[in-house]
């Protein structure tokens, strides 16, 4: 099966996923899509890490990307939404992407398999049977230091090839692999920065953009440092970023997505901040530090 090539670009946001009574809360959910539908996001991921993809079954993934298409269409939004997957069993992997095939989801974002470390010639094997097993466009998820294994750039070129391999979400955590990669990829390739506290220097660098889970805070302000190093202003670009840089730290200083949930709630764009096990709610610490913060936030806004 083969896709056209589309470039993918911009700011994307990896949605997180609101529960109530440990159940998926679609009432938060609406309001979340509808909110970020109405500012300058260029796409959604759904179930992946920051949407606690493991957490949830399969069910539960179904509903998230149905009420997500349902809110879109009812806003006319034509954002692309693309799934989170992973697993370490290529072909049990295969058979998920059977499985969602009538799903109304654009593409998916895979992890390269964890735990089991294959070598490059495996990850190599592993994306090319799943690139063979749906029509969908696939954005490849690097980010060794969850999965244990990193895709090098030499097995990440030759994946290029494949048309419906058409990205990078780059967690790499090595400057010198994510600069290598975006010298050499070819144009239709498009790298992503996954590290929240990098997006600035990802785009300064030649990333199309970032799938940043930061961004449901202050969600216009980090779309402006690229628009404005579009618009060839870098030192506009680099004041904005400067205003910005502090809140990656902050809300990735205890286990993601916990300190964001806790601000979409405090916020009112969810009903709670509520977590899955093993993953745990914010310290009073932290809770007090983030009140500290989105007073600040409030503050710099009533001044603009």
């Amino acid at each position: 099966m083969q896709t056209t090539r589309t470039t993918l670009g911009g700011l994307w946001l990896p949605l997180v996923t609101p529960f109530r009574d440990n159940a998926l809360d679609e009432v938060s959910l609406r309001r979340l899509v509808a909110h970020f539908a109405a500012l300058p996001v260029d796409g959604l991921i759904l179930a992946a890490t920051t949407g606690e993809g493991l957490a949830l079954d399969e069910e539960e993934s179904r509903r998230l990307v149905a009420v997500t298409r349902e809110v879109l269409l009812a806003v006319q939004s034509a954002i692309p939404v693309y799934l989170g997957l992973s697993g370490s069993d290529t072909a049990k992997l295969v058979k998920v992407l059977e499985r969602t095939a009538s799903w109304d989801v654009t593409g998916y974002l895979i992890a390269c398999p964890y735990y089991t470390r294959p070598s490059q010639a495996g990850l190599f094997s592993h994306f090319s049977a799943l690139a063979d097993a749906t029509g969908r466009p696939i954005i490849i998820y690097n980010i060794p230091y969850r999965t244990g294994v990193n895709l090098g750039n030499e097995t990440m070129l030759r994946l290029a090839e494949r048309s419906n391999i058409v990205g990078v979400k780059d967690c790499s955590a090595d400057a010198q692999q994510s600069f290598d990669l975006l010298r050499h990829k070819p144009a239709h390739f498009s790298v992503l920065t996954g590290e929240d506290g990098l997006f600035y220097n990802a785009l300064v660098h030649g990333a199309e953009g970032g799938i940043t889970a930061s961004a449901h805070i202050r969600t216009a302000d980090f779309a402006a440092v690229r628009s404005r190093l579009l618009a060839g202003d870098q030192t506009a670009a680099l004041a904005q970023w400067r205003r910005l840089a502090d809140l990656p730290r902050l809300l990735f200083a205890e286990p993601s997505p916990a300190p964001l949930k806790y601000w979409l709630w405090r916020s009112g764009l969810i009903d709670s901040p509520e977590m899955r096990l093993p993953m745990m709610p914010v310290s009073p610490e932290l809770a007090s530090r983030l009140d500290r913060a989105m007073k600040d936030a409030a503050g710099m806004v009533s001044a603009g």
